[in-house]
């Protein structure tokens, strides 16, 4: 038969008392609970509205960008980067404007960079590559390759060789670390920096034996020794 609990025992009962503590607590601090909450549904709501732009966006700019690509494939590089006003057309730089916060306004600023050394603007090749965020892995060798081979176009031929060192040391690999380093090479014996020239040709033919253009290495080398 269930216990039928007196007046002095409900009064006194934890579960009772837990409950007019919260009561008073919130009736005391109502406000402020109020306000904290709508903070929090705030926050959450803005966060949510701000990923469904953020892939609206991305979303928005690969097409654009598909469209520039297909100027840049067929070799028309002025209207890859600045688009075509009669078509409407978005070129690189109007999309890594637009869309910089996206990861296909990124690689505009690479195709930017590109398309402007293919027209020979050098300087704005530069200074567009500055604003790009190359890729970790594998996939981030090839700009910073490309960028040191646009330093060396400009004459920078000391950052140029830093810069393919840079390409070679971003991931460590049988194929583009060595052809990397080689053309540092190149660059240091073109400088007169035979003992950094000489420095990397050791290392690509002690640590890449297998190197396709280790023949191209030993070359090299041979020029370094008849040049000190």
């Amino acid at each position: 038969m269930a216990k039928h609990l007196s007046k002095e025992e409900l009064e006194t009962d934890p579960l009772i008392e837990n409950v007019k503590r919260a009561t008073t607590f919130y009736n005391q601090n109502r406000t402020i609970i109020v306000s904290v909450l709508i903070g929090i549904i705030v926050v959450i709501g803005s966060l949510i509205g701000y990923r469904f732009y953020a892939e609206s966006q991305e979303q928005q700019a690969q097409q654009l960008l598909s469209i520039a690509e297909g100027y840049y494939t067929i070799g028309d590089f002025d209207r890859a980067l600045n688009g075509d006003s009669f078509e409407l057309t978005y070129g690189f730089l109007g999309i890594a404007n637009d869309f910089s916060g996206t990861e296909a306004g990124n690689l505009a600023i690479y195709y930017a960079s590109v398309s402007s050394f293919k027209l020979g603007n050098i300087e704005d090749a530069l200074t567009y590559f500055s604003r790009y965020d190359a890729p970790k892995g594998i996939l981030g060798v090839g700009p910073i390759s490309y960028h040191a081979s646009i330093l060396k176009a400009n004459g920078s031929l000391e950052k140029s060789a830093e810069t393919y060192i840079q390409a070679a040391n971003w991931d460590e690999n049988e194929s583009t670390t060595p052809d990397n380093l080689l053309r540092a090479a190149e660059i240091y014996f073109e400088l007169g920096n035979f003992e950094e020239a000489q420095r990397l040709t050791e290392q690509i033919l002690s640590e890449y034996p297998d190197y396709t253009g280790a023949a191209e290495t030993e070359r090299l080398q041979g020029m370094i020794a008849a040049s000190i």
